[in-house]
């Protein structure tokens, strides 16, 4: 299962899925976001696949949304988002997924490496939040989730300053789980998740449904969602504000 887009490929049990946009940085276009969708629902209805690798086509993991299609489209694009969200869907797996963070996770693809069970880093990796720095806010479970794995103040930090932090740093914080060489990243990855593969699906399934009911993630992840729906409703004009935000960087949005 393979798209222009997106790669799948299977390695004994475990589907490696790789963003494969990377002269746009492997970036969120509305076709990466519906290829993605499909390739998660078939790999989490899919018997013979007991876990999940995500990666993306070097030089970077996903540099978020395509804002230069956002920019071109207008709210068109997000509405998109709207009825069908990868961001969202990686959590949702009930299989485990193991990111192999390969470049820059900026944004919501700092978000859907935060939908992923674990992290392992490239020493090139680097993660930053920069939605409020375009004129967005959080909808795909960043405020809710990079609390519990950075803390609150490092959360608060990274998405008020959009400061980058590089793979040591993240693995200080918690944010990843082991920094390895650049090369030895998706064999690692591919280690690690095969090892999760061996685990029935049953007990997985619930053992992953137990880490999300503990922490309390579904009542925040909820809020977040209900707080931008709210913003985006009390703030006449922020999604013509957010496209003119948008078209007014896109010259200089790398890729």
């Amino acid at each position: 299962m393979s798209h222009d887009v997106l790669i799948g490929e299977d390695a004994g049990q475990v589907r490696i899925l790789t963003l494969n946009r990377p002269g746009a940085r492997n970036a969120l276009s509305g076709e990466l976001n519906a290829a993605l969708l499909e390739a998660l629902d078939a790999a989490d209805a899919d018997d013979s696949v007991r876990a999940l690798v995500l990666t993306g086509a070097d030089p970077a993991f996903c540099a978020g949304l395509d804002l230069k299609q956002a920019a071109a489209e207008g709210a068109a694009f997000f509405r998109r988002f709207e009825t069908g969200n990868c961001i969202n869907r990686v959590a949702e797996v009930r299989k485990p997924v193991v990111g192999a963070v390969n470049g820059a996770a900026f944004t919501g693809g700092l978000e859907i490496a935060l939908g992923c069970d674990f992290l392992v880093a490239s020493e090139r990796a680097v993660f930053a939040d920069t939605h409020v720095r375009v004129g967005v806010l959080p909808g795909g479970g960043l405020t809710a989730r990079l609390p519990r794995v950075v803390g609150q103040a490092a959360a608060r930090r990274m998405s008020m300053t959009g400061e980058v932090v590089d793979a040591a740093r993240a693995e200080r914080l918690g944010l990843v789980t082991e920094v390895v060489p650049h090369g030895a990243l998706l064999d690692r990855a591919l280690e690690l998740a095969t090892a999760a593969a061996e685990v029935p699906p049953a007990p997985m399934a619930a053992l992953k449904h137990m880490y999300g009911e503990v922490s309390g993630l579904g009542p925040a992840l909820a809020a977040e969602i209900d707080l931008a729906r709210r913003h985006r409703t009390d703030l006449a004009g922020l999604e013509e504000r957010r496209v003119q935000v948008l078209r007014r960087n896109r010259d200089q949005i790398p890729g």
